[in-house]
């Protein structure tokens, strides 16, 4: 009987931690949200294809107190390179530019994923309320550098 007791205590401890969810905004719920609330907004620009972008998303952005500090502090936007949808953004219309068939690269992600004239995946931009570059780096970062870069800019 204990040892049921304890499994059981043990499920409610651990079932509401690995519930935590990360909160993911689209650019235009950002422009109307920080209206109301100005915070800095991060976006992780990445595409379907890159390995690392996976790793991130799956390690980085799964771990608990990313997750709280982002949801507290920061407006997340998960944003898909290659995606074929116009985006109004900071009273801009950024689109989908192909440059082959079925291939190429979103207007918006050359804006914020562009580092020393080339973009590369996974990018991290993290944008200030007026929408200027606060911070940008290119590769896989992981949970504990991210948090370190929050804490700076939070």
């Amino acid at each position: 009987m204990r040892k049921i007791i304890y499994i059981i205590l043990f499920f409610l401890w651990a079932i509401p931690s690995g519930f935590a969810q990360l909160k993911t905004y689209s650019f235009e719920e950002v422009v109307q949200l920080s209206k109301e609330n100005p915070k800095p907004i991060v976006v992780f620009t990445h595409t379907n294809w890159c390995k690392y972008c996976k790793i991130m998303e799956n390690v980085t952005f799964k771990d608990s107190r990313i997750i709280a500090t982002l949801n507290e502090n920061f407006y997340f936007i998960s944003f898909d390179a290659e995606t074929k949808k116009d985006i109004i953004f900071n009273n801009h219309t950024f689109q989908f530019q192909p440059n082959g068939t079925n291939t190429g690269i979103h207007e918006l992600a050359i804006a914020l994923a562009t580092i020393e004239n080339q973009v590369v995946y996974p990018t991290l931009t993290i944008l200030e309320s007026d929408n200027s570059i606060l911070f940008q780096q290119a590769s896989f970062i992981s949970a504990k550098a991210l948090g370190r870069i929050l804490d700076k800019l939070k």
